[in-house]
Formats: C-alpha cells, sequence, structure tokens
C-alpha cells in the first residue's frame, strides 16, 4: 500500500493549519544527513520544527505515538543541522507533532505544541 500520497496530503493540511495559527512556513520536506523534518516554521521568535503523523485510522495507535525515541532524535538531529546552516544556533526551539485524521471525507488535525524537547 502506498501511503506517500496520504502523508503529503497531510502535511499540505498541516502546514495551512500553522499558517492559519499565524506560523511562517520556512521549509518543506527538508533532508539533512541525519534525517528529515516535515516542516520548518517560525511562531513569532520561535522556530517550529514539526513531524506531520496523517492516519485514515488509529487501529495502530494514534499518529503522535509513531513519533518513537528514534524518530524524536532523527528529528533533534536534523534540526540542529538546519540551525548550525542558518547561524540560528541561539534561537529559542519547539518540537511540535501534529496528528492529521482523515476517515470517511472528514480531516481533523490535532497539533502537539512542545511534543518533546531536545
Amino acid at each position: 500500500m502506498n501511503t506517500k500520497p496520504l502523508g503529503n496530503a497531510g502535511e499540505d493540511r498541516a502546514a495551512d493549519y500553522l499558517e492559519s495559527h499565524g506560523c511562517k512556513i520556512l521549509e518543506r520536506q527538508y533532508r539533512t544527513p541525519a534525517g528529515e523534518i516535515d516542516i520548518i516554521a517560525r511562531d513569532g521568535r520561535t522556530m517550529v520544527f514539526v513531524e506531520v503523523k496523517t492516519r485514515r485510522s488509529t487501529r495502530y495507535g494514534t499518529p503522535a505515538q509513531a513519533v518513537d525515541f528514534r524518530k524524536r532524535q532523527k528529528i533533534i538531529r536534523s534540526a540542529e543541522w538546519y540551525l548550525t546552516r542558518q547561524d540560528l544556533c541561539d534561537i529559542p526551539c519547539r518540537f511540535d507533532v501534529i496528528e492529521v485524521y482523515s476517515m470517511h471525507g472528514d480531516v481533523h488535525i490535532r497539533q502537539f505544541k512542545g511534543a518533546f524537547e531536545a
């Protein structure tokens, strides 16, 4: 089963959601040697590194539960890479997880601000 289209649609919805809540999207699908960050945004002075998880059901748990220790470590290392390359190491940062549920034609979004720390 190819889940890439579902994931891309979820990321689009998450980016729209963030923008509608005052964030400025800086990067999407930002790749580093350590991994990928789905969305990098700015919320006021704070850099926000966002992992987006999209699901059609909770059969295998909630989307946020899929962001395990190993995945969080990859996101943190990728964020460090980004901050170093952009010379932004002294700026406040936050790691969010956004769940996108796409069920029966309805889309529900849930944001966990500060879902984990570096």
